[in-house]
């Protein structure tokens, strides 16, 4: 009879969203950080504690620097009709093309891990016309694209990529219109 709590906690551990993952939350093998880099917009994201005063015109734009870092400036529309503009950086991890870590603290705090943040490309068009951005706690997913909306078809494939991935996304938000590709 004392069985059944524990095995019932059991249960319904095994049964989370990402315990039930059909796979790891994994970054792409290659990352072109030339390519990577310019504007990108963002079609969807999983709803974050610094994103919560935009509204539309999500934009995300990287640039190369001199040291080898990135520079990042997120930039979107709030509901009063003001911008809101976030200047950071990134850097490579060591040995893991697709992972970054990117930090919108000052630089003299750059030495302290926690401001650091992962940022991995979970999936990229091999043109560069979209991407997938997540980390592996799958607290946080953006979806992006080079153009300021998506096909459906294409955006719910890469929804489904992430489920895989074990993202919970009924809380994902739109912030992009998305577009019916004719057939041919």
């Amino acid at each position: 009879m004392h069985l059944r709590p524990a095995l019932l906690a059991c249960l319904l551990f095994i049964t989370t969203p990402a315990a039930l993952a059909a796979e790891p939350v994994r970054a792409v093998d290659a990352l072109d950080i030339d390519r990577y880099a310019g504007q990108w917009h963002e079609i969807a994201h999983l709803p974050v504690s610094f994103q919560k005063k935009c509204v539309a015109d999500i934009t995300a734009t990287y640039g190369l620097r001199q040291d080898g870092r990135i520079s990042v400036r997120n930039r979107c529309r709030t509901g009063e009709g003001d911008y809101l503009q976030a200047d950071g950086v990134a850097r490579p991890v060591a040995g893991q093309p697709g992972q970054l870590e990117v930090r919108f603290a000052p630089d003299w705090l750059s030495w302290v891990p926690l401001v650091w943040a992962d940022y991995w490309v979970i999936a990229l068009d091999p043109d560069y016309q979209w991407a997938v951005v997540g980390e592996p706690d799958r607290k946080y997913l953006w979806i992006l694209s080079r153009e300021p909306r998506m096909d459906r078809a294409l955006f719910e494939q890469l929804k489904a990529r992430a489920e895989q991935m074990g993202y919970d996304l009924a809380p994902l938000r739109m912030m992009a219109p998305l577009v019916e590709t004719a057939s041919p």
